[in-house]
């Protein structure tokens, strides 16, 4: 995977000053209190994010008989942790689990590559969903931000597969681990968001990556490289998959480090609104009489 390095993704090793701050105020009270907010961000694999966790420490946790890596920096009182699952529902689901128990985050991100399901959208173009649903159960979770529905699969989608799935639930982006992110995120009450990358438009012929994942989610690269050595019709899909991956990877940094500068932007107007309801507010008004 082509890192970000040499781009601007809007972070530097252990110094996010220039583009995080994403404090906000928890309670809208007279003297404004600004929490101790803590963004956590869940990858499939740690190839589709490495350059948002150059310099960040990190450290090992074992949660419920599963061995996690979290990445974690701070930016003043702003915590940022990552954690990447594995590829697939049930290992995304088990490192949200994992990311809450730990770091008790106050929104969750999952972040990582899509299949596009409409011919609209091109490699590494962003999609920031609004919905995201689950195909095992047809559960939807409402992010209350963005545009369009990602549907997360159990299986990496081929182009018949896209179809179906942009006809049953009318999305617009495939993943795998989005939902059941999403699920934990919600059973804790807590915020959530997806941000993905397109990696492969709606036509792409798909290598037979699927058989290549291991049961603990991770891609066996090695083996899928001998896999595609010795045969010649694969050549073409996998370079193009290679240099589609790479495309979405930058995009994506791009994409993140632009989602925290709206939330910065965001949380600094926070306190100024709540100033103003105050100032207008009946306990703020005369006793004597009916403002003038």
């Amino acid at each position: 995977m082509a890192p970000c390095a040499g781009r601007s993704s809007g972070f530097g090793p252990m110094d996010m000053s220039d583009s995080v701050n994403t404090n906000r105020p928890r309670h809208p009270q007279r003297h404004t209190q600004i929490g101790h907010r803590k963004i956590g961000f869940i990858a499939a694999i740690r190839e589709e994010i490495a350059p948002l966790v150059r310099g960040w420490q990190s450290r090992d946790v074992l949660t419920n008989g599963y061995r996690f890596r979290i990445f974690e920096t701070r930016n003043g009182e702003t915590g940022m942790s990552l954690v990447c699952s594995g590829i697939g529902a049930e290992h995304g689901r088990r490192a949200a689990e994992a990311l809450i128990q730990e770091v008790h985050p106050t929104k969750i991100i999952s972040v990582g590559y899509a299949g596009a399901l409409t011919p609209t959208l091109k490699v590494a173009d962003i999609v920031e969903a609004r919905f995201v649903v689950n195909t095992a159960d047809g559960s939807r979770t409402d992010t209350s931000s963005g545009q369009g529905t990602l549907v997360s699969s159990p299986v990496v989608a081929g182009r018949k597969e896209k179809q179906r799935l942009a006809e049953t639930y009318g999305a617009i982006a495939v993943d795998m681990e989005g939902a059941s992110a999403a699920v934990a995120a919600q059973a804790h009450g807590i915020d959530f968001a997806a941000i993905k990358a397109i990696s492969d438009p709606l036509d792409f012929a798909m290598p037979p990556v699927q058989e290549f994942v291991s049961t603990r989610g991770q891609f066996r690269f090695v083996a899928f490289a001998l896999h595609v050595m010795v045969r010649p019709w694969l050549w073409w899909r996998t370079i193009a998959l290679a240099r589609n991956s790479a495309k979405a990877s930058r995009a994506l940094c791009t994409a993140i480090a632009e989602y925290l500068r709206r939330e910065n932007a965001r949380d600094q107007m926070q306190p100024l609104s709540d100033l103003a309801s105050e100032l207008v507010s009946p306990s703020n008004q005369s006793l004597g009489g009916a403002p003038s």
